[in-house]
């Protein structure tokens, strides 16, 4: 009999509508059940793609006799973390400072006022099952220390955030303390920093593109390369259909826990495409131009709008979809196609994953290779790809998130600015989250099948959305997208300060939770507040409205510390300050030809970090940059200013490459 997450419009929920567990879904109700009954809460906390959450699901979730326990001793609540980052942060912050550690799923047990007193990520049945047990009996008998516990974990996790705490105005010796921090990290041997597992570190390699674009280091240039090439001929890549899994097991990026997420795939376009502007990289372009059409092609949804995830399994088992063993390839090549392609991808007899199959990796520098045999390797690609079409396929976690569609649309829109490539799946993708995520003014988190939900926005939610409305309005020359963003960053002002500087992740009229969220760290995407400073320096350089770039920079300076302190942390926030050291610069091109004209094209291959280009006729509504800017002899002309103030037109591109590169 279905548990009351059957009307959930949560895809992760829904895995869950048909457990024995009796499932409430957050709601003030249930909590109010518990305090009816008398109980503590179970609050687990995961999301759809993820592997380890479908396990404990499976061992214990599933099974009737643990489902009774969790019954007869505690009001259950599951939840979304993507939905729901808010009640995410909060406990994962609790767990972290019980455990030392955090992932998901997560486990929490609670009092009926929501204070944790008992944390936890993954516990196989056996341990799950004393562990339901333990705390029966604690919350009978031990009562006060359960709730004086509860209470003491709140304190502790309200006085951990970081709002009201040291500041560091931007510096070029800020940024470039960090840059020399995250190269002392790097690994030499495969890249990234840090050891297994490893996640991509998107953010970082913006931060370092930038870095090096403006003191010319060559070090940061070369690890960002390094890192980018060794990513890409991994086995966290798909080397058959292109898009990265969330993260490697090993040191090597061979075998990735195989969830594809949007965020990951959005930050890594930009990275990609930025890295090809910088270097003419004809294999950065390729996987640009792969990742791009991953999103387009594999995360689409009907209603518009991309997908939040791939999951990692597939019937259950994981990377059942992805792997292969040498008889897979002879079967759907033959025989002499099977070999070369077990060569080119290394797959061995041994295998790299389970069962003696492997994860395909790129073990030769292919792309540089005679063209016959580039025209093999596509064919052979293309082979696989229609046999891999014939397995069974991972589930898609098909809900839309306000701030991930955020960062697609704008490593989209400036993926089409620097290849010229069609943006009107950006400006549609855009146009899903104006007219559908914003009720009345506010941002909602998340959409399924077309019905906004309930979930209100976060701070990383209105400075996703915001930077994406301006990066469209830089695409596409509508002043109606820098309108749109500005009225979000007023929203995101009013309802989130924290004083001194600082943000809260949730809004001043959000649902109280046991604390206000406000963590400046990067996570998986970037912070609220790096995302919302993001918002603010593109808008004050669109618009030239000093305000929201003085907030911006009071902002920047709240994580100036953990910017030169904690590089691998901050990197949205470093990506974002150095654009703020550039200027930024904005360029106006009054032109006939917004797409085409050479001026526009030199302007984005050559732009300063965090430059805002807008081109099109003069004094277009809404465009401020193009407002006295006239045509010089009836000719396109573009305008090199910072801060609005600007210097003497150019005409042609070598003036603009000469001017931008001075």
């Amino acid at each position: 009999m279905a548990n009351r997450l059957a009307g959930a419009t949560s895809p992760y929920l829904l895995q869950h509508q048909d457990n024995p567990v009796d499932w409430w879904p957050w709601s003030d109700e249930a909590f109010a059940e518990a305090r009816r009954r008398d109980v503590p809460v179970l609050i687990s906390v995961g999301y759809a793609a993820c592997h380890w959450c479908h396990v404990m699901a499976h061992e214990s979730f599933e099974d009737a006799g643990v489902a009774r326990l969790v019954n007869d001793g505690f009001v259950a609540i599951k939840v979304d973390r993507e939905e729901r980052p808010d009640v995410d942060a909060v406990y994962m912050t609790a767990t972290q400072a019980m455990t030392g550690q955090g992932g998901w799923p997560m486990t929490v047990f609670a009092t009926p006022a929501g204070e944790p007193f008992f944390c936890g990520t993954y516990f196989p049945k056996g341990n799950f099952v004393r562990l339901l047990e333990s705390v029966t009996t604690a919350w009978r008998d031990q009562r006060d220390a359960v709730v004086t516990q509860g209470s003491a974990v709140v304190q502790a996790i309200g006085g951990a955030q970081l709002v009201g705490g040291p500041t560091a105005p931007i510096s070029a010796e800020l940024l470039d303390t960090a840059a020399d921090l995250l190269a002392k990290e790097h690994d030499r041997g495969y890249g990234g920093f840090g050891g297994a597992p490893k996640f991509p570190p998107h953010m970082n390699l913006l931060f370092l593109l930038r870095h090096h674009q403006r003191t010319g280091s060559a070090g940061d240039l070369e690890i960002v390369r390094h890192t980018a090439e060794q990513m890409a001929r991994g086995g966290i890549y798909d080397q058959l259909a292109g898009g990265f899994a969330r993260y490697a097991v090993d040191n090597t990026w061979t075998v990735p826990h195989f969830e594809k997420m949007l965020y990951d795939n959005a930050l890594l376009l930009r990275v990609y495409t930025h890295l090809w502007r910088l270097t003419g990289d004809p294999f950065a372009r390729r996987i640009a131009d792969e990742t791009a059409a991953f999103l387009l092609r594999d995360l689409a949804t009907p209603a518009g709008g991309l997908a939040s995830a791939l999951d990692a399994d597939t019937d259950g088992t994981e990377g059942l979809t992805y792997a292969w063993t040498p008889a897979q390839l002879d079967e759907a090549l033959g025989r002499e196609d099977g070999a070369w392609a077990a060569d080119l991808f290394r797959v061995t007899t041994k295998g790299t994953f389970e069962h003696g199959s492997s994860v395909l990796v790129l073990a030769r520098d292919i792309d540089a290779a005679a063209p016959e045999l580039v025209a093999r390797w596509q064919d052979v690609r293309a082979r696989l790809l229609r046999a891999r079409a014939q397995r069974p396929q991972p589930a898609r976690d098909d809900k839309v998130v306000a701030s991930w569609n955020g960062l697609a649309v704008t490593a989209l829109a400036e993926y089409a600015q620097l290849t010229g490539a069609d943006g009107t799946p950006v400006v549609e993708l855009a146009t899903v989250l104006a007219e559908r995520h914003i009720v009345a003014g506010r941002l909602r988190r998340v959409s399924r099948d077309g019905v906004v939900g309930a979930p209100a926005g976060v701070l990383e939610d209105y400075g996703c959305v915001a930077e994406a409305f301006c990066a469209v309005h830089q695409l596409t020359g509508d002043g109606r997208w820098l309108t749109r963003a500005g009225e979000l960053l007023d929203v995101a002002l009013e309802h989130f300060p924290a004083g001194e500087g600082g943000y809260y992740d949730t809004a001043d009229d959000a649902e109280r939770l046991v604390t206000r969220p406000a963590d400046p760290t990067d996570n998986a995407t970037p912070s609220g507040l790096a995302a919302l400073c993001a918002g603010l320096v593109a808008y004050a350089a669109l618009s030239g409205e000093t305000r929201y770039r003085e907030a911006a920079d009071a902002a920047l300076a709240t994580a100036g510390p953990l910017i030169s302190g904690h590089p691998r942390f901050a990197g949205y926030s470093a990506t974002v300050a150095e654009a703020v050291l550039s200027g930024p610069y904005e360029i106006a091109i009054v032109t006939a030809d917004p797409a085409g004209d050479p001026l526009v094209v030199a302007a984005h291959r050559h732009a300063p970090p965090g430059t805002v280009v807008v081109a099109g006729e003069p004094d277009q509504p809404g465009a401020p940059l193009l407002a006295d800017r006239p045509l010089i002899d009836g000719g396109s002309a573009a305008y090199v200013c910072r801060g609005f103030v600007c210097d003497r037109p150019v005409t042609t591109v070598e003036d603009l490459v000469a001017r931008l590169a001075a």
